[in-house]
């Protein structure tokens, strides 16, 4: 018999409301239940306006629930005492990196968080090569972060959090404003990161990005609607169609080739995988 994972982020019930102009309010959020597997890989999918942000502000306690309750690391959010603990638990990367960076180097910027929790100058530096290491930018430790480019800010901004320790990254979209070798660099630090046990959390509109997640979780209108391996949510196509959403590349062309009568896995969803299926 198997060992049961440690569950780091819990949902039961969860419903928010922005209040609107109108007395009733929006509901941004409503009859979310979910849980959430230390180490795991979770893409967060959905339509614009599908509460995508609104729930990742809910894994560190920056929205609290109007109804419902939200663990984190067994915390419950809605209890004013524990949100410093949930805030050093699961730490968050935004989607414009430019908006996160508040020093004039690099080295500085990623002590920002380690200075906050009042620790040792000997601990905070540790932390801040530790943190450089792994993102990859070690050698831009003095440089001033305007003139990175914008992978190389999104990677100094998830160093930053690194920096804090956390067991869970929270990523609201982090490459939204990237080119596409930002975005490289930046999923596969995600990736590398995961691997090493911190549990990810990767809200985004890229589908191929989704596609190195362990699981998929798909929202509209407030509501998880769909949810499954990359595998199992990708060949649902009609129904992601029906939701305003495309399959990953790889997966429609595969899905293509299948039609045309090309012999190939369902679980193809790489280039790599559909390389080795044709030429393989």
């Amino acid at each position: 018999m198997g060992v049961s994972p440690v569950e780091i982020i819990r949902a039961e019930g969860l419903g928010y409301k922005y209040h609107d102009t109108d007395e009733e309010g929006l509901w941004a959020l409503s009859e979310i239940d979910l849980s959430i597997a230390e180490g795991e890989f979770v893409a967060v999918l959905g339509p614009n306006g599908s509460g995508k942000s609104t729930l990742a502000k809910h894994f560190n306690a920056l929205l609290l629930p109007t109804s419902g309750k939200m663990w984190v690391g067994g915390m419950l959010t809605g209890e004013e005492k524990n949100h410093w603990q949930i805030r050093q638990l699961a730490g968050m990367v935004f989607q414009n990196p430019d908006n996160q960076i508040v020093a004039t180097t690099v080295e500085e910027d990623v002590a920002f968080g380690p200075e906050n929790l009042g620790l040792p100058s000997e601990e905070i530096r540790q932390r801040v090569a530790e943190a450089l290491e792994i993102v990859g930018m070690s050698a831009y430790r003095q440089h001033a972060p305007h003139l990175l480019s914008g992978g190389q800010k999104q990677r100094v901004a998830i160093a930053g959090v690194l920096a804090m320790r956390p067991k869970c990254l929270i990523l609201d979209e982090p490459t939204a404003m990237l080119d596409p070798r930002g975005r490289t660099e930046v999923m596969e630090t995600i990736g590398r990161l995961n691997k090493e046990g911190i549990t990810v959390i990767l809200i985004t509109h890229f589908m191929e990005e989704a596609v190195a997640a362990d699981r998929v979780i798909i929202m509209e209108k407030g509501k998880i609607v769909m949810t499954g391996s990359p595998q199992e949510t990708f060949l649902r196509v009609e129904e992601l169609r029906a939701l305003g959403l495309d399959t990953p590349p790889v997966v429609e062309l595969a899905n293509q080739l299948r039609s045309a009568g090309v012999e190939i896995s369902p679980s193809v969803l790489t280039v790599d995988d559909l390389v080795e299926q044709l030429c393989g």
